[in-house]
């Protein structure tokens, strides 16, 4: 007798569908084929446990298993449940006439328990694309699956909850999800009203919010760098559906998406420790993970002490920077992770940390400055669009009671500036912001008078910078133009712009 169920295998963020063959004839072995991993393999003493705990029979025959596409790896105990039913149904416990139907994913426990598992999002995505009713998963991941509109999603407690549903004896109302409940629902804890001065800097990252742009703050200790990141996501636009949808795939993937949880409708924030790995940054594994600047996708990446990182492994962040994705290559697959993140790099000035401090004098030896500084490499601080210095803030500003201007009012200004940018891209949907221009656009889009070439020519001569800082500087120009509600970037947008730059490695302190 051969029976078949469907269950799903991860690639990147993606799903596949897999097809579950089970055969029996007579005899009392299992075989389990199509490259499974051994979490899979050991999925038959799972499944013989929670049958004999749950008063079902497990078959004795020779039952022979195929995964197809036998070419895909199959991971993980998430194949218990199909597997398990696919069992019951080859030995008639269970009714095989829906097993068509639906899509079925969960790790059992040895009582029959039905645990939560990663990825479904994307296999509910797949599922409806594949014209299946429906999908059987885990309760705790039923909310995750059931923003999927025109989806029967199941959620189950236990084995025999799925056996009583496929047998008609227990009818599981589908779980539903109201999505104008979720999406754009931001709550954000910091908030830019409880910072005390720092209006530079303040101005800066709304700019950058505004334009999607790379920020690199340098700084003392305690000067606040750490705090005015933590609230740069507090400025940005609301996330789209689109986005709310990709980044909660890419968390779902990792495992990070937590229990009855549904969309993700708050951007990322992600602050890695300084001695993360390069596969904790960029992803990877045997079985290749999304790694920190995934899990910032549509959000925002903080990389404090920057200089302490590792340099091979800031490196990684070149490729991403510029194209916004990230390809993982293994022996036997590739797969592709969205990275479109802010970075907001914080620093030290020097290995004291007191370099230009207005009240602290620095101990450096000479050269040890730029050393430092030299840990971050020319063509990663190219990529870095506003390079700002965060000073002391003064007594009389600390001690002042009143609150400075909300996050709210900034963001405001930052939305209205998008609006401008998604009417100027409007034929372009790769592009959302000024910070991904091409060369094409910026000389579409930002076009200089006379007098802004020669500040520009001047600024170029004097800082010594590179081609790829002059088209940052005209992209910053350009949003800083937006902010204003200027139709052209102006001498004055443009010498804003300029200032940001001149805080370049090989310039600072001169």
């Amino acid at each position: 007798m051969l029976v078949k169920t469907f269950g799903c295998a991860i690639i990147g963020i993606n799903a596949i569908i897999v097809t579950i063959e089970v055969n029996s004839e007579k005899g009392v072995q299992f075989f389990l084929v199509g490259l499974p991993d051994n979490s899979v393999k050991e999925s038959q003493q799972r499944i013989v446990a929670s049958f004999s705990n749950l008063g079902y029979k497990f078959p004795r025959k020779r039952i022979t298993v195929n995964m197809a596409p036998a070419d895909i790896k199959k991971v993980g105990a998430a194949y218990d449940l199909p597997l398990a039913v696919a069992v019951m149904a080859v030995s008639e416990q269970v009714d095989g006439s829906k097993l068509d139907q639906y899509v079925i994913m969960g790790e059992l426990s040895l009582d029959g328990t039905v645990n939560p598992v990663r990825g479904v999002l994307p296999m509910a995505l797949q599922a409806k694309q594949e014209g299946f009713k429906g999908i059987i998963i885990p309760q705790e991941n039923a909310k995750e699956a059931a923003v999927v509109d025109g989806l029967e999603v199941i959620g189950v407690g236990n084995l025999r909850e799925v056996v009583d549903f496929l047998n008609g004896e227990l009818l599981i109302e589908p779980e539903t999800v109201n999505l104008g409940a979720w999406v754009n629902d931001d709550d954000y804890q910091a908030d830019f009203q409880d910072v005390k001065g720092q209006e530079t800097v303040k101005r800066a990252l709304e700019i950058a919010a505004a334009g999607s742009h790379n920020v690199l703050l340098i700084g003392s200790p305690g000067s606040g760098k750490t705090m005015l990141a933590k609230r740069l996501p507090s400025i940005l636009p609301p996330m789209t559906l689109a986005e709310a949808l990709e980044t909660t795939k890419i968390h779902s993937v990792a495992g990070l998406l937590g229990s009855n949880k549904t969309l993700l409708t708050t951007r990322p924030f992600r602050s890695p420790h300084h001695s993360i790995s390069d596969a904790g940054l960029c992803g990877g594994g045997s079985s290749p993970q999304p790694g920190e600047i995934s899990l910032a996708n549509n959000g925002v990446l903080f990389l404090d002490e920057v200089p302490e990182i590792q340099r091979h492994t800031l490196e990684i962040l070149r490729q991403p920077m510029e194209d916004r994705e990230i390809t993982i290559s293994r022996a036997r697959t590739s797969v592709r992770y969205p990275a479109n993140f802010m970075l907001v790099a914080a620093m030290n000035p020097c290995p004291c940390g007191y370099y230009n401090h207005p009240d602290r004098q620095c101990v450096c030896r000479p050269g040890e400055v730029q050393k430092y500084l030299g840990k971050i490499s020319g063509p990663l601080m190219d990529r870095i669009d506003l390079h700002v210095e965060v000073l002391p803030v003064p007594y009389e500003e600390l001690s002042d009671s009143r609150r400075g201007e909300p996050s709210a009012e900034i963001r405001k200004r930052v939305i209205q500036a998008r609006k401008i940018q998604e009417a100027r891209f409007q034929d372009h949907p790769e592009i959302h912001a000024n910070a991904q221009m091409t060369t094409k656009l910026l000389q579409q889009y930002c076009v200089l008078d006379q007098r802004g070439q020669d500040a520009l020519r001047n600024a170029m001569r004097r800082l010594g910078l590179s081609a790829r800082a002059y088209d940052r500087i005209l992209k910053v120009a350009r949003t800083i133009a937006d902010l204003d509600g200027s139709d052209r970037i102006t001498h004055d947008h443009l010498a804003e712009a300029i200032t940001y730059r001149s805080l370049d490695r090989d310039n600072w302190g001169n």
